[in-house]
């Protein structure tokens, strides 16, 4: 005779299941924030369609469309993130989360997770609307590798750089600080520019930003020219970042 068992079981789900459960929580609560949807899409379908009406202004689709892409990665891996990540560790979301199965990895994976969810619909949702508008992108292959490495990096990078500002700050002085920050290197940071069309004096150093290294990254890689010297600059920008993160980020305010 078999005896059915009905007592309690309880325990953690799979360490891997836990991660992308975290992750696809953190994309809906990403995308169904307001002031993160705007910098998100609002700005850079903006940016495309002035770009496409207006001509020279903004520059041809064909060098506008890849700086949009490269302005969302920037926008979503770096301010959302640091907002988002900030505001948690105030109301000391990320230390009761630490102390669940999810644990600190889980939870760092889980956002990192989250942020290359929303960024693949970013760039789906941009790139359709670029085509829309007339962009046709000539990617090679070399060129598409070295487009795809700069992103995977630039995603990292950029994380790093916010968990970094979010876990030193206050919150209100993370907000105010990360949208500085973006508008900031939105104008100025070779994102939407290219390189080229600032003064000579200043290449040099826009050449050793993230932003600028992802920007100009695209924008040949989309002409169907790869650049690999970008990859090299994000990843020392990686490296930094995450060494950084590792000294100083608190998971309580």
């Amino acid at each position: 005779m078999n005896i059915l068992d009905f007592s309690p079981a309880p325990g953690a789900a799979p360490a891997s299941g836990r991660v992308v459960a975290h992750a696809f929580t953190e994309a809906r609560l990403l995308v169904r924030n307001g002031e993160q949807l705007l910098l998100a899409l609002v700005i850079p379908v903006a940016i495309l369609v002035l770009g496409r009406f207006l001509g020279g202004q903004f520059g041809e689709l064909a060098t506008l469309a890849p700086s949009v892409l490269a302005l969302a990665i920037w926008s979503s891996s770096f301010t959302s993130v640091a907002i988002a990540t900030g505001f948690e560790r105030r109301y000391g979301v990320l230390e009761r989360l630490a102390a669940t199965p999810l644990g600190r990895g889980g939870l760092l994976a889980g956002k990192a997770g989250a942020v290359i969810l929303v960024v693949a619909g970013q760039l789906v949702i941009l790139a359709g609307t670029a085509a829309a508008l007339g962009w046709r992108p000539q990617f090679s292959a070399l060129s598409a590798i070295a487009g795809g490495a700069a992103v995977l990096l630039a995603i990292a990078a950029f994380c790093c750089l916010a968990l970094a500002l979010a876990g030193t700050l206050r919150a209100e002085a993370t907000l105010a600080l990360a949208n500085l920050v973006y508008l900031v290197l939105l104008v100025g940071g070779a994102l939407v520019l290219p390189v080229a069309r600032y003064p000579e004096l200043v290449q040099p150093v826009l050449r050793l930003l993230p932003t600028a290294a992802l920007g100009e990254t695209l924008r040949h890689s989309a002409a169907g020219q790869p650049l690999w010297w970008p990859l090299l600059v994000l990843a020392g920008w990686l490296l930094v970042g995450s060494g950084v993160v590792a000294k100083v980020f608190r998971w309580t305010s």
